[in-house]
């Protein structure tokens, strides 16, 4: 096998399996995991895969920041079924977190508890939105506003929250990487998002397909800190099968 014909079977691999590691492609095709990262090298530069701990994707993993008002047009049929379903797991007896996101905006949507509850928040869009109801007592969460995200972040906002213990924290992530964790593209986000998982009993992420397999320049933690995901039914098999292995609940919402 020459090096295109090499170069063509690796591509064709990963079109089938949406990544795969140094050592498995080195098995596959009978050459030295030396040979292998090299043809990755030279795919890389030709932007045709991008090489990520080990493993060759198709997708860059990588993640740029966008303005709230761009991400709020993306997939949003998928985050609306998402908020929905999402909701289905509140109940009015309890304390909650919501983060910033724009599917965290479609979940809020969709809050209209019978009695009393308390609901924190760090998204001022949310805040808006939930304020309405006079059912929903909102503590928003104060520090240093990012107009990307239309939310705060900071050590006001972190140390407000040493004051609470939550039952249920609903976080949005630019990025769910199975050996990495769970991203986000600010770190002062991600930071702000530790301390919301460090006083929540349950971590509840919600983010639509698209998110797998991606990174953010800031990472909030490890799969080991998630208790469930909720996403649409875009998400491989493969991918769901690897997260109920860890112990993780994986919700798929049909999106029609």
């Amino acid at each position: 096998m020459n090096l295109k014909q090499r170069h063509e079977q690796i591509l064709n691999i990963l079109n089938q399996n949406d990544s795969i590691s140094v050592s498995s492609l080195s098995e596959k095709l009978d050459v030295s995991s030396v040979t292998i990262r090299k043809d990755l090298s030279i795919l890389e530069d030709k932007k045709l895969l991008y090489r990520s701990h080990g493993s060759a994707v198709l997708i860059n993993p990588y993640i740029n920041d966008r303005p709230i008002n761009e991400k709020e047009k993306l997939f949003v049929k998928e985050k609306k079924s998402i908020g929905v379903e999402a909701a289905k797991n509140i109940n009015s007896t309890e304390a909650i977190i919501i983060a910033s996101g724009t599917t965290m905006y479609f979940l809020a949507k969709e809050i209209n508890p019978i009695d009393k509850m308390t609901i924190i928040t760090s998204s001022v869009n949310i805040s808006s939105i939930l304020s309405a109801n006079s059912n929903i007592d909102v503590i928003q969460l104060g520090g240093y506003v990012r107009s990307t995200s239309a939310s705060t972040v900071g050590v006001f906002a972190e140390k407000l929250l040493d004051n609470f213990s939550c039952n249920k924290l609903f976080l949005g992530v630019d990025g769910i990487d199975l050996e990495y964790g769970i991203t986000t593209t600010s770190s002062m986000e991600a930071s702000l998002n530790r301390k919301m998982i460090e006083v929540a009993e349950k971590v509840i992420v919600l983010c639509d397909s698209s998110k797998f397999g991606k990174r953010g320049f800031g990472k909030i933690c490890g799969l080991d800190s998630v208790h469930q995901i909720i996403t649409d039914d875009g998400v491989s098999p493969r991918v769901v099968g690897s997260l109920n292995k860890m112990g993780i609940q994986v919700t798929i919402v049909a999106v029609k």
